[in-house]
């Protein structure tokens, strides 16, 4: 998968060869970027209190909020992954934080709930230009690297997820439209630091020659091996959100308090965030795969043991630290896998923020044919099929013939 397409190769300046990505600044700038696209998706919830008294919105209509946000990730994700054909990567990053800056703005200032939803979406705009812009260049600019700084950059996310609620938690969640705008403000001084960003990124083809670890990908199995892998992240980002919004459910269904449900809860995000920290070193000296494989494993296992009633908060708190390096993880295994695809990390990326959306409403579903108590077994068999689906990604990714 080729992250600069030819027409750029054509246009950009060329960079020595040994140059780096990312400057030390830049990379400093991208790891708050994330803390920022963590919190924006995480602020949408705890405002809803908010927005639904000051525009009179049902539950379902107030939760288009994030919908919209969601939906317009994906439709970034997709959108700037075609623009790196004719924008440098300056100009990408720089677009998706000013599209986050207008859309946080107008949501904070709407009038009326249909523009709140216009401004929604390109916020979401801006989150997926970033979310993919930054995940893709991190994933080849830090050769052996690049898996530990791919973990590291996701960790920041996890932050933001963590501090957006307690921000308005702390304001209240009337004061929403301060902390959108604070948010639009903090995007800007990013813009400052994009000079630290090279504007032509190594190929992923590039960047790995030197770094290969003597895998290749049968050219009759690359569109089965593509598609493994987007089903990989479709049900691992569905178990992710699985927990989150459906652990203080089964927690108080199995006799916990709703204050140790919710503390639980917020225990496995914070679990999720300081995995991606502890994997990084370990990125170093182990291969992506082999952290996936016990990533998944140990996923399943916890999953398992939270329908114990006496084990499930410590359990959960296991699935978040285990399910924390499968995102990033994956990304440099994919461009070592099939450098050759270059819409490969798009397609990942969109199908995480897809499982994301669609978890809810199909666990919701199966929830109401076998009951609150069937959270972890539902979960746990998704969990399996992620382990299935890393197996044999292991056997297919074939070592290559020597030459």
């Amino acid at each position: 998968m080729t992250d600069q397409p030819t027409a750029q190769r054509v246009t950009a300046p060329q960079a020595a060869p040994d140059a780096p990505v990312f400057s030390t600044a830049a990379v400093v700038a991208s790891c708050v970027g994330f803390v920022l696209i963590g919190a924006l998706q995480a602020l949408y919830g705890p405002a809803i209190p908010a927005f639904r008294e000051e525009f009179g919105l049902s539950p379902s209509a107030a939760g288009l909020g994030l919908s919209a946000h969601f939906i317009g990730g994906v439709a970034g994700v997709l959108l700037f992954d075609r623009l790196y054909g004719r924008l440098s990567n300056r100009q990408i990053l720089g677009a998706s934080y000013l599209l986050m800056a207008v859309g946080a703005a107008g949501f904070a200032l709407a009038p009326n709930w249909p523009v709140g939803l216009a401004a929604a979406l390109f916020a979401g705009l801006g989150f997926g230009g970033i979310d993919y812009g930054l995940n893709q260049l991190f994933a080849v600019g830090f050769g052996r690297r690049s898996t530990a700084m791919l973990n590291i950059l996701n960790a920041h996310f996890g932050i933001g997820a963590i501090l957006g609620p307690a921000l308005i938690g702390a304001v209240g969640s009337e004061h929403y439209p301060a902390v959108f705008l604070g948010f639009a403000v903090a995007n800007l001084p990013l813009l400052l630091c994009l000079r630290g960003v090279r504007d032509r990124a190594p190929e992923p083809g590039e960047a790995m020659k030197a770094e290969a670890d003597g895998r290749s990908v049968l050219g009759r199995s690359l569109g089965s091996v593509l598609a493994v892998f987007v089903a990989l992240y479709l049900l691992h980002v569905g178990i992710e959100a699985g927990v989150g919004g459906w652990e203080p459910t089964h927690l108080e269904t199995v006799g916990y308090s709703a204050g140790v449900a919710a503390t639980a809860t917020s225990v496995y995000w914070l679990m999720m965030t300081l995995g991606r920290f502890l994997v990084a070193p370990i990125a170093l000296r182990f291969s992506a795969q082999s952290i996936i494989m016990v990533s998944c494993a140990g996923m399943t296992v916890c999953l398992l043991l939270a329908a114990v009633p006496g084990l499930a908060p410590y359990a959960y708190a296991g699935v978040g630290l285990f399910i924390a390096p499968i995102f990033p993880t994956g990304l440099p295994w994919l461009n070592k896998a099939a450098p050759q695809a270059r819409r490969a990390g798009a397609l990942v990326i969109a199908a995480s923020m897809v499982g994301g959306v669609v978890a809810g409403p199909a666990l919701g579903k199966a929830i109401e044919w076998s009951g609150v108590r069937a959270v972890p077994l539902l979960l746990g068999v998704i969990s399996a099929l992620c382990l299935a689906a890393t197996l044999w990604l292991i056997r297919t990714i074939r070592p290559a013939a020597p030459r």
